[in-house]
């Protein structure tokens, strides 16, 4: 039975969220669609998708389980199950939001899907990297995207002035949208930069998680990653085109006692293979991921 008779039947059939959350979560394992985008298996994926159709929370009450759903609901669901399944659109472009370090932001096809493990370093203040003798004043988000990683830090440290760069106009659009989501506008600046070409003066942090998959690991993304922007994804054969230029100019945007921090993800081995006079410390993360150096100005003064 292909998904249109499931479909068929389930809108006839099928009445309550506990129906639908069920035929939901077997339809996605039986697609066997890729979970990265912020849920780890077919349960979770389902009920974020139903909640978001029926405009009640993620983590609804049981009670709500047995509520029946009408006609129209039952299709809404649906139909969002179909677009995750046989166009592989991730949930986060379909709800239009994303959560991270506990907030939510909003999200298009415009952005990357925040996911970041540099979530975590925010939430502990960049501990213990961070040596300052006070939090930072000044903080870089490079390559910002949805502004996610700038906007965090601007949440966390909120003395701190934040800038948040990005050679997309379509992604500062969106970065526009959470900056003022967020009511952090009197102290979060959004600018259009190649890179570090609109920095300015000096930075106690520079944050970024630039584009960094390298051209082997791009012909085998899965499917969902395909609507994702491929410039915030692809940077050359190596993964490696963006940081090597970050690497060259970092240390004059950065205070004498600032602090670089950079995912690059699966290309970690190659970058460290090319820098071996770089002191590179790499994080482990408790909630998953890889792949993030963190360098002190003065480390950089070694190139």
């Amino acid at each position: 039975m292909n998904f249109s008779q499931h479909a068929v039947q389930a809108v006839a059939e099928l009445r309550t969220v506990q129906d639908l959350l069920r035929w939901s979560a077997s339809r996605l394992a039986e697609a066997d669609v890729y979970f990265g985008h912020g849920t780890e298996n077919p349960w979770d994926e389902a009920a974020w998708l139903i909640a978001h159709a029926v405009h009640l929370p993620w983590a609804m009450l049981p009670e709500w389980h047995e509520a029946a759903l009408t006609h129209t609901e039952r299709e809404q669901i649906i139909e969002l199950m179909r677009l995750r399944i046989e166009e592989r659109v991730p949930a986060p472009y379909l709800i239009g939001e994303a959560w991270f370090c506990g907030k939510p932001y909003v999200v298009d096809e415009r952005v990357l899907i925040p996911r970041s493990p540099i979530a975590e370093m925010i939430q502990q203040r960049f501990a213990p990297w961070w040596q300052g003798q006070e939090a930072p004043q000044r903080i870089l988000d490079l390559c910002t995207g949805s502004g996610c990683i700038g906007i965090a830090c601007a949440h966390e440290f909120e003395q701190a002035q934040v800038e948040l760069l990005d050679i997309s106009f379509d992604a500062l659009a969106v970065a526009e949208e959470n900056i003022e989501q967020h009511r952090v506008d009197d102290r979060v600046l959004a600018l259009q930069s190649d890179l570090l070409s609109a920095a300015s003066g000096r930075y106690d942090l520079i944050v970024s998680n630039p584009p960094y998959v390298d051209a082997d690991d791009m012909a085998c993304l899965p499917e969902e990653y395909l609507h994702e922007p491929e410039l915030a994804l692809a940077a050359g054969d190596d993964g490696l085109d963006l940081v090597h230029r970050l690497l060259k100019d970092a240390r004059q945007y950065l205070t004498d006692e600032g602090l670089l921090v950079v995912e690059v993800g699966n290309s970690w081995p190659a970058l460290a293979a090319q820098y071996p006079q770089l002191p590179f410390v790499w994080p482990e993360f408790e909630h998953g991921g890889h792949g993030v150096f963190v360098l002190q100005a003065r480390d950089l003064d070694l190139l």
